[in-house]
């Protein structure tokens, strides 16, 4: 535990004792919101009418009496006129600089089919210098009919001179023009790289989509991005987080040159949200022989988690799976490429372990979460017990059988309800109905005694965490199909839904003592909503809008008046 938890806690442990008339004898509240529905999150005191703020932390939760009382000359006061408060959204799974350059590319998820998707592609190409690359995109083809798979020659007369690789929404499986291709090498006789799948059309040449693993060879050809681009892409980032109630990320793809962006954003006071940056789960060594280990940092921007991957995606085909898919019987998914070497990365795992950082493994098939469990269960009998955090991230499809696993493990479920509402449109033509009753299964791992901790794995879908709690708590699918619910029995109630975005991710990065709830000692994170979720009837959730978003204490973003 480091320093600054420590202080944390000690403060925490001040405050906590004492009552808003002698603590505000001590010091006045820099702000105070009052005549409101402040959710706290605290099951010792879950509602309160007002809520006061002092050096960035929560003062005191209580009446508007009482709150009153912290007032003094130059506090700021909020009158929320019976506006709803919760604490600030904590997005357990984001890639944060992806997304946020992917705001100024071409945008392709609601491209309805072939010909809009060559067309708006060709209309951005335009808008390039020659050789630029167009990246991004997160197209989802299942909106077409027929639902088939983009090629290269649908696009290659529209992006003659700019290489494209553009990324499916699920960001397992890509699509590059014949530029592209050849600037990656990649011909007919290129073979299939462990894990990973380069999709060849009647005649054996490339059509230009690359599933996971494949993918590198571009990657690997494509340029850096520069401080600029990586700097302009997470302030578009932050601004997004901020206008939809996120004041935490956690951010799965935090390389090095993010992280100093990152460091830099801190260092000029522009970070506006709160960052755990995971690095690869291969890269482990280069952490622990620097002495780093979970909960490495500050408040602001920490680090000490590993991200692995088990497997690909449902929508690529690549999740998974102990049967077959049923629209392409002739696979049950991919390992990844770490996984093809089971015992390597179970090394790699122990190793990271060992050495106190913290694991969370990608596992979207039901034979990959059941893999990944049984690697977790060797890691903790070979290097005994300990507070670990595991985390299995997405958590998407399990078998009924393994769902009592996570609570009796301590696994945590990282879940992105959104997912559930987009990918139900199509995901029995795959795994059929059966199947699907272990899908997003939010209430019975609820029910076995799991740590759900809900984010959006944005860039893949919006980082809006009030559409995810929609998600969770209705399960109707985005194309209407399912209007009381898709696997209904498996629906959240909208605590729990919400609970699982500030509580269980802060508990899933080992936070849950300084953020998470709204109580005295704890930071000062969190949102004013323009309606009461908790009233109004759970299919307008989505129509909620953030009003107010407050990082320790400052407010970060306000919604403009209508």
């Amino acid at each position: 535990m480091n320093r600054l938890l420590l202080l944390s806690l000690s403060l925490a442990g001040i405050v906590a004792v004492l009552s808003p008339s002698t603590a505000s004898a001590q010091r006045h509240a820099d702000t105070i919101l009052v005549g409101g529905k402040v959710w706290t999150g605290n099951p010792d005191q879950p509602e309160a009418q007002a809520l006061a703020i002092a050096d960035g932390k929560v003062a005191a939760v209580g009446s508007d009496a009482e709150v009153r009382r912290w007032a003094g000359p130059s506090t700021t006061v909020i009158a929320l006129q019976g506006r709803r408060v919760v604490p600030g959204f904590n997005d357990a799974h984001v890639h944060f600089f992806d997304g946020g350059q992917g705001l100024a590319s071409v945008q392709l998820r609601d491209a309805s089919s072939p010909e809009i998707f060559r067309d708006r592609i060709g209309a951005y190409a335009d808008t390039l210098e020659k050789g630029r690359w167009v990246l991004n995109g997160n197209w989802d083809h299942e909106r077409w009919t027929p639902a088939e798979l983009p090629t290269r020659q649908l696009i290659d007369a529209v992006t003659p001179d700019n290489p494209v690789f553009i990324n499916r929404l699920d960001g397992h499986m890509a699509l590059a023009n014949t530029l592209a291709l050849k600037l990656a090498g990649i011909t007919r006789d290129t073979p299939d790289p462990p894990g990973g799948s380069i999709v060849r059309d009647a005649s054996g040449e490339p059509t230009g989509v690359l599933k996971d693993a494949a993918m590198n060879a571009v990657y690997a050809v494509i340029p850096e991005a520069d401080a600029t681009e990586i700097s302009d892409a997470l302030h578009a980032a932050m601004r997004y987080a901020n206008e939809n109630g996120v004041t935490s990320v956690q951010d799965m793809s935090a390389s090095p040159a993010i992280l100093r962006a990152y460091q830099q954003l801190l260092a000029d006071g522009e970070l506006t949200v709160r960052v755990y940056g995971a690095q690869p789960l291969s890269r482990w060594e280069r952490l622990a022989d620097a002495g780093i280990a979970a909960d490495f940092g500050g408040d602001m921007l920490r680090i000490g988690v590993l991200k692995g991957f088990a497997d690909g995606s449902l929508g690529s085909t690549t999740a998974l799976f102990f049967e077959p898919y049923l629209d392409e019987p002739g696979t049950s998914g991919l390992p990844s490429d770490e996984m093809v070497d089971a015992e390597a990365m179970l090394a790699d795992m122990l190793g990271a372990d060992a050495a106190g950082l913290q694991l969370a493994v990608h596992a979207i098939g039901d034979k990959a979460n059941a893999a990944i469990l049984d690697m977790f269960a060797e890691v903790a009998r070979r290097n005994g017990p300990r507070d670990r955090r595991l985390r299995i991230e997405h958590a998407q499809h399990f078998r009924m059988s393994d769902i009592p696993r996570m609570h009796a493990q301590g696994v945590i479920a990282s879940m992105q309800p959104y997912h559930a509402i987009d990918d139900g449109r199509w995901a029995e033509k795959r795994i059929g109905a059966e199947r699907a009753k272990g899908t997003y299964a939010f209430r019975s791992l609820l029910d076995a005694g799991a740590v759900l901790a809900f984010g959006s794995d944005w860039y893949v879908a919006p980082m809006e965490p009030l559409l995810g709690i929609y998600g969770a708590v209705t399960r109707r699918t985005l194309d209407g199909a399912h209007p009381d619910g898709w696997v209904p029995e498996q629906k959240s109630g909208v605590a729990d839904a919400v609970r699982a975005y500030p509580a269980g991710s802060a508990y899933a990065e080992g936070q849950e003592a300084v953020k998470g709830t709204l109580e005295p000692g704890k930071l000062a994170d969190l949102m004013v909503l323009s309606q009461d979720i908790f009233a109004i009837d759970p299919a307008t959730i989505d129509k909620v809008r953030v009003d107010t978003t407050i990082l320790g204490g400052r407010v970060v973003y306000q919604r403009a008046a209508e």
